[in-house]
């Protein structure tokens, strides 16, 4: 018996890693570590992710906002809780279909995201992936 609870606690165990490891849901850290970001799967299926924290979240007492999205009625958006992820679907490993938002210009770009281990590469890019730029992402505990 207890070698029958001891198999069942190992593929437990295994099944829990590998399932971890899958998906990009959760929390990552951007490549300069100035920003954190959740990803999450909505009802629609789709991926999609926010900024929830900020290394430095205020500018002149003030929470940073928007400034620089094309949208003046966006402007005064805070960037925690900005949605900057939008409608990524997987397709064998690598997330696809979705957009990226960048506050830092106010542009919006297509977008690639493949897990390796702890890292995301998220790929931003217009028009063709090769005319586009990789940034890596690390997993946030």
């Amino acid at each position: 018996m207890p070698l029958k609870v001891f198999f069942i606690a190992v593929l437990s165990f295994l099944f829990n890693i590998s399932f971890a490891q899958d998906g990009i849901e959760g929390f990552w850290f951007n490549q300069e570590r100035t920003a954190k970001i959740q990803i999450y799967k909505a009802k629609d299926t789709k991926f999609y992710g926010k900024i929830v924290w900020l290394k430095e979240p205020e500018r002149d007492g003030k929470p940073k906002v928007d400034e620089n999205n094309p949208d003046a009625g966006k402007r005064t958006q805070p960037i925690i809780g900005l949605l900057i992820l939008k409608g990524f679907q997987k397709d064998g490993e690598v997330y696809e279909d979705g957009t990226i938002y960048d506050p830092k210009n106010g542009k919006t770009y297509s977008c690639k995201i493949k897990r390796k281990g702890n890292n995301l590469d998220v790929r931003g890019y217009v028009g063709i992936s090769m005319l586009g730029r990789t940034t890596t992402w690390t997993k946030a505990d």
